[in-house]
């Protein structure tokens, strides 16, 4: 297992700035499980307009978290194939949230192998603040290199 800094982050995931939104990598067991971590900050773009009153991240972007920990995972196994960066293709997304994230909390991120090709993947991915569990999506996606 090993942890990603954010250069490396920056080589494997296609995402740039607004929208690269893993902070850091602590953990990647190749191509079985990856945690990756976002600080959430009022300063954080998508808080803006959330509810300025009272501000929530919204749930598509807690998925959209989820799917770059999802990248992360499936360059793991097969790193020593890519030669290039490839195109990936979220597919199916069924995800269920119980509670918010808001200024302040970390999120912890937890994707795990369900079934890993070399045309895409299945994965289940964990949203946690603390120790709760804030919401679960398993996702498919597909990879083009």
């Amino acid at each position: 297992m090993s942890e990603l800094k954010f250069d490396e982050l920056r080589k494997i995931l296609p995402q740039r700035f607004p929208f690269l939104l893993i902070d850091r990598v602590t953990e990647v067991d190749p191509g079985k499980r990856a945690v990756a971590y976002k600080n959430i900050t009022l300063n954080d773009w998508f808080l803006q307009g959330h509810y300025p009153q009272d501000p929530v991240v919204p749930e598509t972007l807690i998925i959209e978290m989820m799917a770059q920990a999802s990248i992360l995972l499936y360059h793991s196994g097969y790193k020593a194939d890519i030669k290039e960066m490839p195109e990936y293709y979220l597919g199916s997304i069924n995800a269920k949230f119980e509670f918010e994230a808001r200024p302040g909390d970390q999120l912890k991120i937890v994707s795990e192998t369900v079934k890993l090709l070399q045309t895409g993947a299945f994965v289940n991915a964990k949203a946690f603040v603390g120790e709760t569990k804030i919401g679960e999506a398993d996702l498919i996606f597909a990879v083009k290199r």
